[in-house]
């Protein structure tokens, strides 16, 4: 008898231990200056070889847990793909919407996406709000968000598959204005087409972007995720990261 409750017991140790040792697998994309590798490479195996800043959020708040992870880069469509198929995998940082929000839990928002409207350095183009942008060719990315948005509600946009050639369109006067990101638009015209001090025209909507939890993972797992970065909020920590990127 005492050894069959002693090897009950055992078995159950064994089981605690291995689900306070789970490791938690966290996707994420090339998408400067959000997430990046130092080196310019489209993938990173260990979080060491990535940052960028949402990044440097989600490090500091798995700084708060005492959770077991690894962090990986790889294209958008594979770090999707893996969280929404496994338990206890991740991605950051991606937008909640209609079509992702009931396959994930929602850690966040670890930063947020401005669309934003440029135009070359310079320019004299002013806008008071989005319509006034109608008389104008508008620059955009295929396949994104923002460009779909504008084409939907009628706007003369200009798309094109080289996002960073936008901002050599708009100083070549191909296009007057072009539709990206706030913070990742002047970062790609300097890297991609040698261009700065693009004039930021509007910022006409925000799109926060957290970190997505597969559905079934370890309740602990995200009960912990949720806890640190409530700590991290009220720290002013992630308010100061987002300082450092000029935000």
């Amino acid at each position: 008898m005492k050894g069959r409750v002693g090897l009950i017991l055992g078995l159950l140790l064994m089981t605690g231990c291995a689900t306070a040792t789970e490791e938690l697998r966290v996707y994420t994309e090339q998408y400067p200056p959000y997430n990046m590798t130092n080196n310019g490479m489209p993938f990173a195996h260990s979080a060491e070889d990535i940052t960028g800043l949402c990044t440097d959020v989600l490090k500091a708040l798995l700084s708060k847990t005492d959770l077991k992870h690894s962090i990986k880069l790889r294209d958008l469509s594979y770090g999707l793909n893996r969280t929404e198929e496994h338990p206890n995998h991740a991605i950051y940082c991606v937008s909640k919407t209609d079509e992702r929000a009931p396959f994930f839990n929602w850690v966040g928002p670890l930063s947020s996406i401005k669309w934003t409207l440029f135009a070359k350095p310079g320019s004299s183009i002013e806008l008071d709000d989005l319509d006034d942008a109608r008389k104008y060719r508008i620059g955009g990315y295929k396949g994104d968000v923002m460009t779909s948005y504008l084409k939907d509600k009628g706007f003369d946009v200009l798309a094109i598959s080289n996002n960073g050639l936008n901002a050599r369109r708009l100083v070549e006067d191909q296009i007057d204005l072009w539709v990206a990101d706030g913070l990742a638009g002047p970062y790609l015209a300097a890297d991609a087409a040698d261009v700065a001090n693009l004039k930021r025209v509007l910022v006409f909507k925000e799109t926060p972007m957290y970190l997505a939890v597969n559905k079934d993972s370890d309740p602990d797992i995200l009960n912990a995720l949720n806890e640190a970065y409530r700590k991290l909020v009220e720290s002013g920590e992630k308010d100061a990261i987002s300082r450092a990127y000029g935000l």
